[in-house]
């Protein structure tokens, strides 16, 4: 949001993404680091700060968009592998709703960034969804939440990592 609205006022959303999909993957080596606020997980430090690096005259503002993308990306990466690193394991798939979901092009950078399957599921509101469905468990409408869930929770789309994004990516984020 903070991107769209100080660099982009006024520009819809999928207007500012639509262009950043013609840009290859690795934004022709443009960096964004993410933190805007600093940084909490898995790196505690509350002074980091965002950047674009490696910014040349060449790129323009699909190149800054995809960047961000996939320095957000690289950002969630950081704690799966965390999660990975004591021994949770490799994330296979991801649930996904809301209104990034609805992005092709974020759908497409996060299953290449994470190597994993992206699944959409039935809700523009995640959270809001689940607290109603913990309630209906805590009312007796559900006897637990895994029946909660496989009554009301369902796909509506998935989204494949690219085995070639996906090492392309991992050659930058190994760097």
């Amino acid at each position: 949001r903070w991107y769209r609205d100080t660099l982009a006022p006024g520009v819809a959303y999928d207007d500012l993404l639509a262009p950043a999909a013609s840009i290859a993957p690795g934004s022709e080596g443009l960096l964004f680091l993410p933190y805007l606020t600093g940084e909490r997980t898995p790196h505690p430090d509350p002074l980091a700060r965002g950047a674009f690096v490696g910014l040349t005259v060449r790129h323009t503002q699909p190149h800054l968009t995809r960047a961000l993308l996939e320095g957000v990306a690289f950002g969630l990466r950081d704690s799966f592998e965390l999660m990975k690193g004591i021994g949770l394991g490799q994330t296979r798939q991801i649930r996904v709703s809301g209104g990034g979901a609805r992005s092709p092009i974020w759908r497409q950078i996060l299953a290449d960034v994470l190597g994993a399957e992206l699944v959409t599921v039935n809700t523009t509101e995640g959270a809001a969804f689940g607290a109603a469905l913990l309630a209906g468990v805590g009312a007796g409408v559900w006897p637990d939440v895994d029946a909660a869930c496989a009554t009301a929770i369902h796909v509506t789309g998935s989204t494949a990592p690219q085995d070639a994004s996906t090492q392309q990516y991992d050659a930058v984020y190994r760097a």
